[in-house]
């Protein structure tokens, strides 16, 4: 397969085009062919991510009322369905929306996003091992800077709407 720099999940004059991390063919299919080889570590997986993340920054524990586990389980699941759905963004947008609407319920700030990112990347690594790349670390960055974006444009307006309700 040859790398080609054409963007797969958005093209230029779609809905939410400015999130976009081109994200190349070629890297959807390091996405996947990594998540095969995560998908039957997927526990330790997440649970590794939960490590990482309460490691960078103790304070989000707190944050989470319902088990590590749990929450593990969602997460690899979110992760699948975004794998799974990388050129459908009809159908990926709005769930990474939703979640990020959620998400402010929670208390996530924007800046948590970037400590989520570092967790689930050192997470990824220690998983994969030398399935780890740097063509395969640079598909998950892009990847998953996508979804942070929109799940902070998700946030974002949630955030209006209160204030905006407030304001009233």
């Amino acid at each position: 397969m040859t790398s080609r720099a054409t963007k797969v999940a958005y093209r230029p004059g779609t809905p939410h085009a400015n999130l976009s991390r081109n994200v190349t063919e070629k890297q959807i299919h390091l996405l996947r062919e990594s998540f095969a080889l995560i998908q039957p570590k997927a526990v330790a997986a997440g649970l590794t991510f939960y490590r990482n993340l309460f490691a960078l920054d103790p304070s989000l524990r707190a944050m989470f009322q319902s088990s590590i586990e749990l929450q593990s389980r969602k997460l690899m699941e979110a992760l699948s369905y975004t794998i799974a759905t990388l050129e459908n963004p009809k159908a990926l947008v709005p769930m990474l929306e939703a979640m990020g609407r959620r998400h402010v319920s929670y208390g996530t700030r924007d800046e948590h996003y970037a400590t989520v990112l570092t967790a689930l990347l050192g997470a990824l690594e220690e998983t994969l091992g030398a399935a780890y790349t740097p063509e395969t670390r640079k598909a998950w960055t892009a990847a998953l800077g996508f979804v942070a974006d929109t799940m902070k444009r998700g946030a974002a307006e949630t955030q209006a709407l209160r204030q905006e309700m407030i304001e009233k």
